[in-house]
């Protein structure tokens, strides 16, 4: 009840506040959301498999949208950023929709 809650929460103080996000960040976004998505997801897989560890979901969290925008950055700064941003894409992509096979052959037993 308190995520849903946070959740709640955060949102209507995002439509309140309607926050802008600088111009040299804004190529990272994207990626850290996919990441983070990453994490909720294997976050709810662990859940229902009974091995969540709150401990593990925050280190996960953090640590994918972290190395996610550096890849990104060192991307931009080689001059490949557009073709590590896909691939960063395409592999959180894969791990989350692997892991949202799991979680409906858990829920639908199928």
């Amino acid at each position: 009840m308190i995520a849903v809650l946070g959740l709640v929460l955060g949102v209507v103080v995002g439509i309140i506040t309607r926050p802008v996000v600088p111009t040299e960040v804004e190529p990272y976004l994207p990626i850290a959301v996919v990441a983070a998505l990453d994490a909720v997801f294997g976050a709810l897989r662990a859940r229902l498999d009974g091995k969540f560890s709150d401990k593990v979901f925050v280190v996960s969290f953090l640590s994918n949208v972290v190395v996610a925008a550096l890849i990104v950055f060192l991307g931009d700064k080689l001059g490949v950023g557009a073709q590590l941003s896909t691939g960063v894409v395409v592999v959180f992509g894969i791990r989350i929709f692997s892991n949202a096979a799991s979680i409906r052959r858990h829920i639908f037993h199928a």
